[in-house]
């Protein structure tokens, strides 16, 4: 770990130790939202993993970061599928491609799985071909087994990706959430389910249809949330982060997931330093907080926290990890949660004894 000068937090977290969340799994070692990249992550230690939920058409939820699966999986090289590609606009956007939508869940089980950023991370890339997709169901059994076989309580952050667009077409996606909970038992408040969405208005029916726990995702400052910009809601993510935004999502969920520009905002030269109050706040209405993604590749770093290589060099996250624990998180989502649990690990011993001071408070 980096020698980093850390003593107190500047803020205090909500919880004993922070949370470290795998991001679609280990996604920098095996192909993202696979059992292989959930599983690994599970052995390294992670307190959780992160998945993305979509629908196929068929109704079933299966993990995947986007509805359109072109740079995920080799759909691609099917024959027998390309007349499936297809222009869709979804969340505003127009995107081309083939959709999981468009497939049932068995057609889906004869594709496999491919590395995103496959130059960035040629090991995980030498996976592909390797893996499947799975359902929700799947994930949510392979946590089980591994619960009993690791001995501990393994948590699972669930994101329902474009709410408003699949139920426009008749995929709502929270009823099939709940049928897969509650055929493994999970609908009740201590299963260490937690239910996500960039979306309010999917959160705000949960709410009231379910027991677990509910996570508000906030975006970049600027950006809007698709299913307010579809009601002729004009508010940013930047006005649900104010403290009557806080307040207003307070009425539905237990926290919020926090987009890292939001808890440690970059100056004009893309450096870090100070974090903004809202932690702090959010910590005011005891609403969690965690914060997404971290990621060691200096493309995804601050410009002072990078190395010299390029791009895909792997800069300084333990630094980035130790300002987030600083600033008094609750919970950090990650692609390489081995680095994040030693820096959790170093630094509650460092509140334990005292020692350092950081360079970010």
């Amino acid at each position: 770990m980096t020698d980093l000068a850390v003593s107190r937090r500047v803020t205090q977290s909500l919880v004993v130790t922070p949370a470290v969340v795998a991001h679609r799994g280990a996604s920098s070692y095996r192909p993202e939202h696979t059992i292989e990249a959930y599983r690994m992550a599970i052995r390294m230690g992670a307190d959780a993993i992160e998945l993305d939920l979509v629908a196929t058409l068929d109704g079933v939820l299966v993990a995947r970061h986007e509805s359109e699966i072109s740079s995920t999986t080799d759909v691609a090289d099917h024959p027998e599928f390309a007349d499936r590609e297809t222009t869709k606009t979804i969340d505003g956007l127009s995107v081309t491609g083939w959709f999981v939508e468009d497939f049932t869940l068995a057609e889906l089980k004869t594709l496999t799985a491919r590395e995103r950023l496959g130059t960035m991370r040629p090991g995980s890339a030498s996976y592909d071909g390797v893996c499947g997709i799975p359902s929700f169901n799947e994930v949510l059994a392979m946590v089980g087994a591994e619960t009993v076989l690791g001995g501990r309580s393994i948590g699972v952050m669930a994101e329902l990706k474009h709410a408003a667009y699949f139920e426009s077409i008749g995929l709502a996606l929270d009823p099939m959430l709940l049928f897969d909970l509650r055929r493994h038992g999970l609908d009740h408040p201590r299963s260490r389910v937690t239910v996500m969405s960039f979306e309010p208005t999917v959160l705000r029916r949960l709410a009231h249809e379910t027991k677990v726990e509910i996570v508000q995702l906030l975006e970049a400052a600027d950006k809007r949330p698709a299913d307010l910009v579809v009601a002729g809601d004009p508010r940013t993510y930047a006005d649900l982060c104010s403290r009557d935004g806080l307040e207003w999502i307070d009425e539905y969920a237990d926290g919020i997931g926090a987009h890292k520009s939001l808890v440690l905002p970059r100056d004009d030269a893309g450096n870090i330093s100070g974090p903004s109050s809202l932690v702090r706040d959010a910590h005011r209405l005891w609403m969690t907080v965690h914060v997404w993604t971290l990621r060691r590749e200096n493309r995804f770093l601050p410009r002072n926290l990078r190395s010299a290589g390029g791009a895909g060099a792997a800069g300084d996250l333990a630094a980035e990890a130790q300002a987030f624990l600083d600033a008094g998180v609750d919970g950090l989502i990650t692609d390489h949660p081995d680095i994040v649990l030693d820096v959790v690990r170093e630094s509650d011993d460092v509140i334990r004894t005292g020692h350092r001071n950081s360079q970010f408070a």
